[in-house]
């Protein structure tokens, strides 16, 4: 199954012609028939009307922190939502006051919601917990409260091995489920087989990290061990370092770094300030691969999928 992520913005601070500010769509269709959004800039739902994105479908929004580029998109898309045959749950993650930004958002504005909303503030640690993922938030290093969130898919019973059954004689149908669940089965004729001896090892569950506005921080490393992606903002190119301290960002490098020290296996760049323009993003570009090869920058509607099995080296 695809886990596919859109960049529906990918600049920094304010919208550009060529980057909308920070929101990234996270493709569930298959798994659970949903969506989920990290972040919901000003204008998110203006970029999701470009793309197949169907706002009733979104389940989920996780907030990183509360700077504007960053959430003056979310009033206006939950009020659109009620427009569009919206009724299920929506539940909003992040920072404390996130709760009191949608709440007073809503009431000012008298958008009356025709679906149920939860508003959950986080901590460190697990935030949610299901038969299919686990998040897990952690407070990274900015100017006001940023979080980065850690998405980790739970591993996939392994493929029933047809073949092996077919040959003692067990043809297919509902004896098939009983096998895959496991234990021990009565065949008809009398034998008894277990049914972990007919399941193939388990597929190892995808795992990324979409981390908010950063200084680089040990909290981000956490974050990001061993994942299949790392998604880390790079507002600065290396030349820029000083200005990415004072205004507790990352540059190029400094995201690279995370990703080399969590054993991440691919890296993408966004955030990206509009003070680069042209060539300037194949200049950010090298500068990362000189720490970390398997990097991209992502630009508004890129799309990448999430594979289980990566090198470095080789990109999604």
């Amino acid at each position: 199954m695809n886990l596919e992520l859109t960049f529906l913005g990918t600049g920094a601070g304010v919208p550009a012609k060529e980057r909308n500010v920070s929101a990234i769509a996270f493709d569930l269709a298959q798994e659970r028939g949903t969506t989920w959004l990290f972040d919901c800039g000003e204008a998110t739902q203006h970029q999701i009307l470009h793309t197949t994105i169907k706002p009733r479908k979104i389940e989920k929004i996780f907030i990183t922190h509360l700077h504007g580029d960053h959430v003056f998109g979310l009033p206006g898309l939950l009020g659109s939502r009620s427009f569009q045959d919206g009724t299920s749950l929506l539940t909003i993650y992040g920072p404390r006051g996130i709760k009191e930004y949608v709440e007073v958002s809503l009431r000012i504005s008298a958008t009356h919601l025709k679906y149920p909303i939860e508003i959950v503030e986080i901590e460190d640690g697990v935030i949610f917990e299901d038969h299919q993922f686990i998040v897990t938030a952690g407070k990274l290093e900015h100017g006001i409260t940023s979080y980065g969130y850690r998405i980790v898919e739970k591993d996939l019973k392994g493929a029933l091995e047809v073949d092996k059954l077919k040959k003692l004689g067990i043809s297919p149908g509902p004896i098939y489920q009983k096998i895959k669940a496991g234990g021990e089965i009565l065949l008809e004729d009398g034998t008894k087989i277990n049914g972990v001896d007919f399941v193939g090892p388990d597929k190892p569950g995808r795992k990324l990290a979409i981390l908010g506005d950063t200084r680089f921080n040990q909290k981000a490393i956490e974050l990001a061990d061993d994942v299949d992606l790392l998604v880390h903002e790079a507002t600065f190119g290396k030349e820029d370092e000083a200005i990415a301290y004072d205004y507790f960002h990352s540059t190029t490098i400094g995201a690279a770094r995370v990703a080399k020290e969590a054993k991440a296996k691919a890296l993408v760049l966004t955030h990206i300030s509009s003070r680069y323009q042209g060539n300037d993003i194949d200049a950010l570009l090298e500068e990362a691969q000189e720490v970390f090869s398997n990097v991209s920058i992502a630009h508004d509607f890129y799309k990448l999928q999430v594979n289980r099995k990566q090198t470095e080296g080789e990109f999604l």
